[in-house]
């Protein structure tokens, strides 16, 4: 049953996401973000939805009527060189046959990414963007929530298979990432049951971080927590309830959880720590031999013999957004790397400076913060995680810059309508829908 209705809205869906690239987006972000194919027991479980959306997105480029402009902006545009020298390093890697496979996936994100940002033009275009993304996410974060309260926090919650988020640390980082666009949504949500219903799924998500029994994910919600804290203007109240909520969650996990979160302060004795050390270690020496790094394959015994401490034992990946770039592109690369985040950034905090004034939008202003809060979720979790290709974050970007860009042309509107001291009233702009 479940595989007759996944199809039947990817059959349903893909006339009018031909017609509207932007529709082809959505389509495409729920299915390579939430993977609802691998939720089925049959036929739909290998079927290519992700293949379909991306053709469709691409053939609605030709015929839809909607407008496509790019987007450039400084993360564009180091994206856009950061692919181009993934090629590079590809071409000059250990294996290239082997790193063309890896690199073929992340062509195909950044592709996805690339339209995203010709075809999201109007707010409710971005805001169902936003919104698909939260609930991809979200429903596994929902899930999580109650099987770990039913569980009593004694397991662990995994994703779905054959996915980026399969693994317990990488689905936590992502949920982490949601909860401050859901708390967006909640903030500008008009109906009432709405406001619980997203403040409840926040409440669950977090729950499910816990329950992940993730060590990186309980540093990335702690900085996570402490930004979001730092951000709002009801310090008291927040604190309080972000105190409230850590406190219930830590007592209600069982006590294996507890040994397993104390061995943060222990990592001299914890394998999996000192394996990640080895292996970033190993990504370190490797870049400052190799102008281009190792490409995506490098993590096996002929490059470990080459670049690893003496110790290591045994090939590791280096489970690290920092590390992993830095080994399979150089230091270009994990420069390259930095510099979108960076700029990501800036453009939030020209947003939130452009708006902290004006009513109209305050809702914006709201968003901008939220989307710098889940960044650092993504930055700091990631520092742990092998995420440095996950869609989530870059279709973060995507938001700022989209609605960089939207806000720009409505305050040229504005002073287009109204006349401005500089002569700005004298240029002639189209009228945003």
């Amino acid at each position: 049953m479940r595989d007759i209705i996944l199809v039947g809205i990817v059959i349903l869906t893909l006339p009018f996401a031909i017609l509207h690239t932007w529709i082809a987006v959505l389509l495409w972000s729920w299915v390579s973000i939430m993977n609802p194919h691998r939720l089925t027991f049959g036929f739909a479980q290998s079927a290519p939805f992700a293949a379909m959306a991306a053709g469709a997105a691409i053939l609605s480029l030709f015929l839809t009527r909607d407008r496509i402009r790019m987007a450039w902006s400084p993360p564009v545009v180091l994206l856009f060189i950061f692919v181009v020298w993934m090629c590079l390093t590809t071409a000059f890697a250990f294996y290239p046959d082997n790193s063309w496979v890896q690199l073929s996936k992340v062509l195909k994100i950044q592709l996805m990414s690339g339209v995203a940002l010709l075809a999201l033009q109007e707010k409710k275009h971005i805001d169902f963007f936003i919104l698909v993304n939260v609930l991809s996410i979200g429903f596994y974060g929902f899930k999580g929530g109650i099987f770990t309260i039913l569980s009593g926090g004694s397991y662990h919650v995994w994703g779905p298979d054959d996915s980026f988020i399969y693994d317990n640390n990488h689905l936590a980082v992502a949920i982490i990432m949601c909860i401050p666009l859901m708390n967006y949504l909640r903030l500008i949500a008009v109906n009432r049951w709405a406001r619980i219903g997203l403040l409840m799924l926040m409440i669950l998500s977090a729950v499910s971080v816990v329950g992940s029994q993730s060590r990186g994910a309980l540093i990335a919600i702690t900085c996570m927590g402490l930004t979001y804290w730092y951000r709002s203007n009801r310090k008291f109240l927040v604190g309080i309830f972000i105190s409230l909520l850590a406190v219930s969650l830590i007592t209600f996990m069982p006590t294996s959880w507890d040994q397993r979160m104390a061995t943060i302060n222990s990592y001299e004795e914890d394998k999996s720590a000192m394996s990640r050390l080895i292996a970033w270690r190993f990504c370190f020496n490797l870049a400052n031999d190799r102008f281009f790094g190792g490409g995506f394959d490098i993590y096996n015994w002929p490059t470990y013999w080459l670049y690893a401490p003496q110790d290591a034992y045994h090939p590791f990946a280096a489970h690290s957004i920092y590390f992993s770039v830095l080994g399979e592109h150089g230091w270009i690369g994990l420069f390259l790397f930095l510099s979108i985040w960076f700029h990501c950034f800036r453009i939030s905090s020209k947003i939130r400076k452009d708006t902290i004034n004006r009513t109209e939008f305050s809702w914006l202003y709201h968003l901008s913060g939220m989307c710098q809060v889940s960044l650092i979720g993504y930055l700091t979790g990631g520092a742990f995680l092998s995420l440095s290709y996950f869609d989530l974050p870059y279709n973060i970007m995507v938001v700022l810059v989209v609605y960089q860009r939207w806000l720009k042309d409505n305050l040229m509107n504005h002073a287009v309508q109204h006349g401005s001291e500089d002569g700005v009233g004298s240029l002639s702009a189209k009228p945003l829908t």
